[in-house]
Order: C-alpha cells, then structure tokens, then sequence
C-alpha cells in the first residue's frame, strides 16, 4: 500500500516562494520517478515536474526555470521549491509516483490529495 501526503501549500503574493513537501510510505522501492501536477479549477491537470530515480529532471514550460524539484537520500520526501509564483501559478497541486519509466507525463500510478496554492496579485 503506497500514500503519498503533501503539505506546504497556501496563500503568498505575487513574487513570493512556496516549498510544496510530499512524504511516500509504503512499497516506494518500485516508483521508477516522483513528480507534481497542478489542476485549476476549470482547467485539465498539467504536468509541473518530474524527477526521475537517477535524478533526472524535467519542467513544464511555465515553470521552467522558477521551479526546483528535489528529494532527499532515502527518497522518501518529494520537494518542490516554487519561487517567483505567479496568480497563474494558483491552483491544487498533487504529488504523483510512477511505476512505469516510460509512463506518459500524467500516467501517475500513484496520487496525494492535493495542497491548495493560491498566488495573489
């Protein structure tokens, strides 16, 4: 039984930072890579960052280079550092975990329950 429980999220003002933490228990030797995904209201669900078991990471377009996705040794908490937010930035963001290494950007096997980021103006 895998969870995946994230926490960090809140209100900041435009210009501000956000470090967004996910803690995994469970069977987490077999999650080929971590990531996060962010879904506004009304909108689809959009790939944030993805790293994989050899470190590798990988950004969406419109986070690339304000956001940081990092983890520590034991692989068992998932970062994301958020500086420069935006109010486009606002919305639940998920952790996710992939058994798949050739999974899609959104095919996470694995989700948390969401922490709320709201970045005002």
């Amino acid at each position: 039984q895998v969870q995946l429980a994230e926490s960090g999220g809140g209100l900041v003002q435009a210009g501000g930072s956000l470090r967004l933490t996910c803690v995994a228990s469970g069977s987490i030797d077999n999650f080929s890579s971590m990531g996060w995904c962010r879904q506004a209201p009304g909108q689809a669900r959009e790939s944030v960052a993805e790293i994989t078991n050899g470190g590798s990471a990988y950004y969406g377009d419109r986070v690339e280079g304000r956001f940081t996705i990092f983890r520590d040794n034991a692989k068992i908490k998932l970062y994301l550092q958020m500086d420069s937010l935006k109010p486009e930035d606002t919305a639940m963001y998920f952790c996710g975990a992939k058994l798949n290494p050739h999974a899609r950007p959104l095919d996470y096997d694995y989700w948390g329950q969401g922490t709320q980021v709201t970045v005002s103006s």
